[in-house]
């Protein structure tokens, strides 16, 4: 009896139905479609044309290790590639600390498994379990629902000595690293280059040498300090400002009141040229 097979994908070929259940203990089963990954010759060369396994329909809660696990009953796997959907490699770079992983794909998703051998990716397309696969075992658990959330949360939280440490250990070598390209950029001062040109600088106007730490601390605290001086230069030219509203407002009052003054001293006089 052949395995059962789903008509065609993009690439052509169809799809392998490979039955999946979560345990032992359980009766409802998922199917996962695979079939061979076929590239053109410009595609990434980390997946190879005849031992790359195309795999859709995983659920959420998979990881790379269970389905490392799962497809090395057909062969030997070398990698399992995890992505949210069809698509180019994006494989990125190791994460440089622990503290800020990666976006993680939520949702059904897509595999790319290469096997080290095209054997093993005719073993999975040819194959046809009497019994679904079982993705949760004893020796294999598979954390889910509430126990998956208290995981997530559990490794959610960060230890504040062990960042701090790691930080002060990437400022260490960042400030290492500024040390020594200062040390070089000093070093070929005044030095003529293979046709005997000099490259003549001047103080402080040297581009492309990062600040250390220490530098960024010393900018901060004088931007600190030019910022407090203009705001108290600001507070007396407001104070100058208002002084001379004031007085011209006593002007304008005084004015008045003079206004008035000559207005009654001529209804009261007795000749009246005019």
């Amino acid at each position: 009896m052949a395995p059962p097979r789903v008509g065609g994908g993009s690439a052509g070929g169809d799809f392998t139905v490979i039955p999946l259940r979560f345990s032992n203990r359980s009766r409802a089963s998922r199917h996962l479609f695979v079939k061979l990954h076929r590239v053109r010759d410009t595609a990434d060369q980390s997946r190879p044309r005849d031992r790359t396994l195309f795999v859709l329909n995983l659920p959420p809660y998979i990881s790379q290790e269970c389905v490392h696990r799962l497809f090395s009953q057909c062969g030997p796997v070398a990698s399992v590639e995890l992505q949210e959907k069809p698509g180019p490699s994006n494989k990125s770079e190791t994460p440089k600390s622990k503290f800020f992983p990666g976006r993680s794909v939520q949702g059904f998703r897509v595999a790319y498994v290469v096997f080290r051998s095209p054997a093993g990716v005719k073993a999975a397309v040819s194959s046809k379990p009497r019994e679904p696969w079982v993705l949760s075992t004893n020796e294999h658990p598979v954390e889910t629902g509430l126990q998956k959330w208290i995981q997530d949360y559990s490794s959610s939280i960060i230890d504040a000595g062990e960042l701090q440490t790691e930080i002060d250990q990437f400022m260490k070598q960042h400030d290492q690293k500024v040390a020594e390209l200062e040390a070089l950029e000093e070093a070929e001062d005044g030095v003529p280059d293979e046709d005997g040109w000099v490259k003549v600088t001047r103080k402080g106007r040297r581009p492309g040498i990062p600040r250390t730490e220490a530098g960024n601390l010393r900018l901060i605290q004088r931007e600190k300090r030019k910022r407090a001086q203009k705001e108290l230069l600001n507070f007396y030219s407001w104070q100058h400002r208002e002084t001379k509203r004031e007085h011209i407002a006593l002007l304008r009052k005084k004015f008045e009141e003079d206004k008035q003054k000559i207005a009654l001293l001529r209804a009261e006089r007795k000749f009246k040229p005019f």
